[in-house]
């Protein structure tokens, strides 16, 4: 475990990273970092496959990305345009799909698809055969038992995934350091108490507590969020507990309460810095739990909503429909390279917070 900061340490030649003046302590931990070139590669390649899955709308669409026509310019994928903009005849939003209004749109101007010219919940009515059917020049990774495009479901489903677990992971982690900080801290009853609580929490079966409270409850984005952060937070306690427990009666705490500083302010600004050495080689681990937990509940059909762009819900889909092997093998990649960047992120971390790992 990492040694506490003291204020001489922040005064020795500072350094510079992306305009910010680093520490020597924050520049060893870069350089650490760094040199686990797996997991300094794998933080990129996760941002770069996070940052396309935010443009997904642009990727993978059923509506033009941009169209010109008559001298002005549409852009389908933001805003709703009737028919009759392009010279049809109704007045409902114009199906960009029909050969109809295609043809009325090319007479005069043109039209710019996206890549994958489906979203997450288009029926492709085209297929050659029955449905789900196999990878094609329209759905390179094909279709699933309803004649959904798989690749557009990837995107977005990968988007949402990744979107819940940092959500998951920032809400579990701001409970769980605070009620670890205050057991720690103050001790005594505060802490043998808190700690009775939590084996008790502990001790309930979470699984089919989650099943049961979601299949009472309207399944939604935010509610199976906060049903997973009910039992997500108990992570982080002991490892804050631990370190607040030990760093709580070291000479600058003793300094800045003699010099009458209040609990909060020693607290959050003289001891959390310190245990947050230990909390964030977690957090890497703590995101790729909260996804697994997440693909798991899809998986059981007790997750988002139905018809939801879900990994997990594509893996059942390959357990249904074995004659359609590219359903599993497609969410079993994603799931295996996602959650393998993550785990070597996890490690490129620790090794950047470990005292004892120095460069040669």
């Amino acid at each position: 475990m990492d040694t506490a900061i003291t204020p001489a340490q922040t005064t020795l030649a500072p350094k510079r990273f992306l305009g910010r003046t680093l520490t020597p302590l924050n520049a060893r931990r870069l350089a650490n970092f760094r040199a686990n070139k797996r997991g300094f590669w794998s933080l990129w390649i996760f941002l770069a496959l996070f940052g396309v899955s935010l443009f997904a709308e642009v990727l993978a669409n059923d509506k033009p990305v941009f169209v010109w026509y008559d001298g002005g310019a549409y852009f389908p994928v933001i805003t709703s345009y009737a028919e009759t903009t392009f010279g049809g005849e109704f007045q409902t939003e114009a199906e960009y799909r029909d050969p109809f209004v295609q043809d009325l749109i090319k007479e005069k101007g043109f039209i710019l698809w996206p890549p994958v010219r489906f979203t997450y919940d288009t029926v492709n009515l085209n297929l050659p055969g029955p449905a789900p059917y196999g990878p094609t020049a329209e759905n390179w990774l094909g279709t699933d038992d309803q004649g959904r495009d798989v690749l557009a479901r990837t995107i977005y489903g990968f988007r949402i995934s990744v979107v819940f677990g940092v959500l998951l992971t920032i809400g579990s982690s701001i409970i769980g350091i605070s009620i670890g900080a205050m057991q720690g801290y103050f001790g005594g009853w505060t802490d043998l108490m808190g700690q009775r609580m939590i084996e008790i929490w502990q001790g309930l079966p979470q699984l089919y507590m989650l099943i049961i409270l979601a299949s009472v409850f309207v399944p939604s984005f935010w509610l199976l969020l906060g049903l997973l952060l009910l039992f997500q937070w108990v992570g982080l306690v002991g490892v804050v507990r631990a370190e607040f427990l030990r760093a709580r009666n070291f000479d600058y705490v003793r300094a800045a309460r003699a010099l009458g500083a209040s609990n909060r302010v020693i607290m959050f600004k003289h001891i959390l810095p310190n245990a947050m050495v230990a909390t964030l080689t977690f957090l890497p681990f703590i995101l790729s739990g909260s996804v697994t937990a997440l693909t798991s509940l899809d998986f059981l059909g007790f997750g988002l909503p139905p018809g939801s762009p879900s990994l997990g819900e594509l893996l059942n889909q390959g357990k249904n429909n074995l004659h359609a092997p590219w359903l599993g093998i497609t969410a079993f990649i994603i799931l295996s390279v996602m959650l393998s960047l993550l785990v070597f992120i996890g490690e490129a971390v620790r090794d950047a917070f470990d005292p004892r790992k120095t460069l040669r």
